[in-house]
């Protein structure tokens, strides 16, 4: 399937042309290859959370993205407010994506622990808050890549009735 893709990166210079976005390059490169997932919107907006629950409620509502990673924004800074909007804009937590993502990430960046990114659903999409960091973006989505086709299968049709944990063997 082509999954629609959402990119959002926090930042306050990214807005203004004042830096590349090197992390949404990583998000978009790998999910093209490893996903098929086809970018349906990206979009830099700074640390306000009302501009953040704008963008993540415009990608799922208007541009129905299947799955939308932030970059940025999820760190212990009063102005890290990513994991706070992405809550107050989803349905239901999914905290498995982001509990990987820490877990793979803990031996090698013990600092990943300050991290405080969450994973949740907003209807049928999926919303991932990564690190901003290039490398540890890259690795965040090594992490959780594989299991990223069924669960977006199973959010896409759940009249199945077929859930892919049933299927898993013991």
């Amino acid at each position: 399937m082509n999954w629609k893709i959402g990119i959002l990166s926090i930042c306050d210079r990214g807005p203004r042309g004042q830096l590349e976005d090197t992390s949404a390059q990583v998000i978009r490169e790998m999910v093209e290859e490893e996903l098929q997932g086809e970018v349906v919107e990206y979009r830099i907006v700074p640390y306000e959370k009302p501009e953040i629950m704008a963008a993540l409620i415009e990608m799922t509502d208007y541009f129905q993205a299947d799955l939308i990673l932030t970059t940025g924004g999820i760190g212990l800074s009063p102005r890290d407010v990513v994991p706070e909007a992405t809550q107050d804009v989803s349905d239901r937590l999914a905290p498995g994506f982001a509990e990987a993502i820490r877990q793979s990430l803990l031996p090698t960046h013990p600092q990943i622990i300050r991290t405080r990114g969450i994973s949740s659903l907003r209807g049928k999409a999926l919303i991932i808050n990564l690190p901003a960091e290039p490398t540890l973006v890259h690795k965040s989505l090594v992490a959780i890549l594989p299991a990223l086709p069924d669960t977006l299968l199973e959010l896409n049709n759940p009249a199945t009735g077929q859930h892919t944990l049933d299927t898993l063997s013991p």
